[in-house]
């Protein structure tokens, strides 16, 4: 969203945005996290985003600073768990000069620096308990006093907090305050990991070869599709962190601008390099056939080969039944009898039934057939 697209006038009240600045993809667990932002973004109420590292939690946040009036003014961000503990009083709150030996002037917190405006505190749960209740009080006062001085500062700031820890089971254990927690987690927003929403995938790597080009110095032309599926159907436990990183090694590899499969190198490797297949059903099947054996040829449930593929149990039933895949005998029962819909497996990856099997990809004029950058 660019600095001119932010809200205006916090007296409009049918301002909604629809546009949010390198979330890519259009999957619906991403389109139910751009609602919560949408509806949330023009109030002032604090902000709580969850998620997996690597799942997008500064671009939620920013997302949310640049959808709402205090756009104008600049995004204030802290990592507490990048600020040594003795040291992260003073890089919020500020201090005065001389407050402690080596403090030669004063200094301005980062809810001074935020004021009227947002300030994105991640990785929260990393904050020690002596601060908590200075921070829980500024959140309810919006009052504070900076380090070595006994005047009070008054803020009008909008926090939006993350982590990708368990607070709830923290105050349970008494590693967190309860009162704390409780505040913070006014609205909160859950992002998905990546591994639930695959059909993003094809997107977030054309983004990825066309943003990191430059910075690599290679033009990418055409993405196999063994790279595509072997991306598309691996669990990605760093998330898109963890796909953006994978695609510069991939391109920095590259040869003749044809994007190699980065999962073959890769220490997490966990999904099999594909066979170059003739046809597209071929292909399907292969892939079917390498998620079963990846997971001891259990079907159903969260870490089953349907959860894994993206496809409803009895669509991969279906599936199954129609390339002939079977275990043996023995595993041919009453799972196999079930009648399933019949969603495309690819549908979700911009393949069509006619794509072509060798190079279903191309750079050249769209991002991905059926499927381009998206923005919301």
């Amino acid at each position: 969203m660019k600095r001119s697209e932010c809200f205006h006038s916090s007296s409009d009240p049918n301002f909604r945005p629809r546009k949010f600045e390198q979330l890519i993809g259009n999957s619906r667990a991403l389109k139910e996290v751009l609602e919560l932002v949408g509806r949330v973004a023009p109030t002032s109420s604090t902000v709580f985003i969850q998620g997996e590292t690597g799942t997008g939690k500064e671009l939620i946040a920013r997302a949310i600073h640049n959808a709402s009036p205090r756009c104008v003014r600049p995004f204030i961000k802290l990592n507490c768990a990048a600020i040594p503990l003795d040291l992260l009083e003073t890089e919020l709150f500020g201090h005065e000069k001389g407050a402690f030996t080596g403090a030669i002037a004063q200094k301005l917190g980062r809810f001074e620096l935020a004021d009227k405006s947002t300030l994105f505190l991640d990785e929260v749960g990393d904050i020690p308990p002596a601060l908590q209740p200075k921070l829980l009080r500024i959140l309810q006062e919006q009052e504070f006093e900076r380090l070595g001085s006994s005047r009070t500062h008054r803020v009008n700031v909008r926090l939006v907090a993350a982590t990708h820890q368990d607070l709830a089971t923290m105050v349970r254990n008494g590693q967190f305050r309860s009162d704390l927690y409780f505040r913070l987690n006014v609205f909160p927003v859950i992002l998905p990991p990546l591994r639930e929403r695959r059909e993003d995938i094809p997107a977030l790597v054309t983004h990825f070869v066309e943003s990191l080009g430059p910075l690599v110095g290679r033009q990418i032309y055409r993405i196999p599709m063994e790279t595509m599926l072997a991306l598309s159907s691996y669990d990605w436990p760093g998330n898109v962190r963890e796909l953006q990183n994978l695609i510069e090694r991939a391109m920095i590899l590259s040869v003749d601008g044809v994007l190699p499969n980065p999962l073959v190198t890769a220490a997490t490797q966990r999904v099999s390099v594909f066979p170059a297949e003739t046809t597209l059903m071929g292909s399907e099947r292969s892939l079917i056939l390498r998620t079963l054996e990846a997971v001891g040829w259990v079907i159903g449930g969260r870490d089953g080969a349907a959860a894994r593929l993206g496809l409803k149990r009895t669509t991969l039933i279906y599936k199954m039944q129609r390339h002939g895949i079977f275990r043996s005998s023995l595993d041919s029962n009453s799972e196999m009898t079930e009648s399933p819909s019949q969603t495309p497996l690819l549908s979700g990856m911009g393949i069509e039934g006619n794509a072509q099997p060798t190079t279903i990809f191309s750079l050249n004029s769209e991002c991905l057939p059926g499927q381009s950058q998206q923005s919301q």
